[in-house]
């Protein structure tokens, strides 16, 4: 028996490996197409156990090699940033047939450009790089977010209120600067971050606090197919895009607004002796849909003050490099019943607020481990 069930263990591996390469070949045929407008021919695909290296395109025999490693600990979109930067290198090799440079050379580093692919030789992207005024700027809004745990509402209003204009003005003084000295300013001063979880469904809260991070945080928002090699299954995933500083306060906002909805949940749940579980995603999307209506207010007082953002073409441009087919959908919101409108009474009544806490890589950040 024993015997029998490591056997049955061992091939359902060898399944899931042949499913994962599958989708690797998908994976790159879809890069394939949308970035390198369908010229690289297709390489062989290998899971390589090699420690010293994530990923790494042969000419001679035409492998593509990629870490299995690296996807058991970083997860899928970490090899798709490998499996990009390996394309790229083919591309320099097989279509520009370039062999008088470095592997990371000026042809290979101006495909990356090009293409809004990361080009530095570790290979895997990092959440957040360091910049002068980051600890300056993140460390004033957090200060201001831990004013807002006040108990009077009044002063949580208005430090939540006063961390979003030095946000806000915080963009507009860096977009002025990028006007004044030319898009040269902006360049090498994005990168993206994936936030939550590989899911199989995108629920309406989900969305609509996809929508409040690109309307009021300064980042640009994707939801990228993905896929669950230990599970054998698709999925998607929340990208952003933007600035350290903008990055790192969406992804605050995120984690905080979906332990926040939760939690409202659970108070509600408390509150009115109900067992039922089925309105928690109507009454979930209905919190959501008032924290945006309070933000859409805030901007509007904002606006009043000369406070206008106009958006950051800098940003726009980076995001349509890195994803250059971009496909719209539309979906219905929920029924609007009581749980909606109790949830939106509760997303209205929300403060955004946090204590200050030290990231694992030192500095001020908003976020712990």
């Amino acid at each position: 028996m024993t015997g029998r069930r490591a056997n049955e263990r061992e091939e359902l591996s060898a399944e899931l490996e042949t499913a994962l390469v599958r989708e690797i070949r998908r994976e790159w045929h879809r890069l394939n197409d949308s970035h390198f407008k369908a010229v690289l021919k297709a390489p062989a695909f290998l899971l390589s156990d090699a420690a010293s290296r994530l990923g790494r395109f042969d000419r001679g025999t035409r492998v593509l090699e990629l870490s299995r490693q690296m996807l058991l600990t970083h997860g899928w979109t970490a090899l798709v940033e490998v499996l990009k930067h390996e394309m790229a290198h083919q591309y320099v090799l097989e279509v520009l047939a370039v062999e008088d440079e470095s592997a990371h050379g000026p042809a290979f580093r101006g495909v990356c450009e090009r293409l809004g692919i990361d080009a530095k030789a570790a290979g895997l992207p990092e959440n957040v790089s360091g910049v002068p005024d980051e600890d300056k700027v993140l460390g004033r809004i957090a200060r201001l977010l831990a004013l807002a745990e006040s108990s009077s509402v009044h002063e949580a209003e208005a430090a939540m209120n006063a961390a979003q204009r030095l946000m806000l003005k915080y963009n507009l003084e860096r977009a002025e600067v990028i006007r004044e000295a030319g898009p040269q300013a902006a360049k090498g001063s994005y990168s993206s971050r994936m936030l939550g979880r590989p899911s199989g469904r995108v629920s309406e809260a989900e969305r609509m606090l996809a929508t409040i991070l690109s309307a009021f945080f300064f980042v640009e928002v994707i939801w990228v197919p993905v896929y669950r090699p230990l599970e054998g299954k698709r999925g998607s995933m929340l990208e952003i895009c933007g600035t350290p500083q903008n990055l790192e306060m969406a992804s605050y906002v995120h984690t905080f607004l979906v332990h926040a909805g939760e939690r409202l949940w659970s108070e509600h749940q408390r509150a009115t002796g109900t067992r039922q579980n089925r309105d928690r995603r109507t009454f979930v999307a209905g919190v959501m849909s008032g924290f945006s209506a309070k933000l859409k207010s805030e901007r509007r007082v904002q606006q009043q003050q000369g406070l206008v953002w106009l958006g950051d073409a800098e940003l726009r441009s980076f995001y349509r490099r890195r994803h250059p087919r971009v496909v719209t959908v539309r979906f219905g919101g929920s029924e609007r019943n009581d749980a909606h409108a109790r949830g939106r009474a509760a997303g209205e009544r929300l403060v955004l607020h946090k204590p200050i806490t030290s990231g694992p890589s030192g500095g001020t950040k908003l976020l712990g481990r």
